[in-house]
């Protein structure tokens, strides 16, 4: 995979993802487009209405529901269970298990001997490669 250690995407969970991403519309000038989630809408956020997305907006719903309201980096990963292993192994935590994210691959959260807060994203490709 050649994305393996940069940042893959970023999003924000928040209580009030509408406010937000009409926050963001004003002061950035960003688009959106909904995706559907359920019962309710996550929004995908785009830079002077270009069609590729940059970030994501999203309720603090279902698996997002235990994830802090800041801007979350996703960190790609060549295989995200021995990712997960060295995190505990030098010290940090992870706060989101695994999940798997379809054809997106699978992914979790972990918080660093810092405190600070990450995703882990291991393509489908990759996922496929090592499972």
């Amino acid at each position: 995979m050649n994305g393996i250690g940069k940042i893959g995407w970023i999003d924000l969970a928040c209580e009030n993802a509408v406010e937000v991403r009409d926050f963001y519309a004003q002061v950035a000038g960003w688009t959106h487009t909904p995706v559907p989630v359920g019962d309710y809408e996550d929004f995908t956020v785009h830079a002077n209405g270009e069609a590729q997305p940059i970030a994501g907006i999203c309720h603090q719903r279902g698996d997002n529901a235990s994830l802090p309201s800041q801007w979350l980096i996703y960190i790609q990963v060549a295989d995200l269970q021995q990712s997960v292993q060295s995190c505990t192994e030098m010290g940090g935590q992870v706060i989101c298990p695994v999940r798997d994210l379809g054809s997106y691959g699978k992914m979790c959260v972990i918080k660093d001997p810092a405190g600070a807060v990450a995703a882990l994203i291991q393509s489908s490709e990759s996922a496929t490669q090592s499972d």
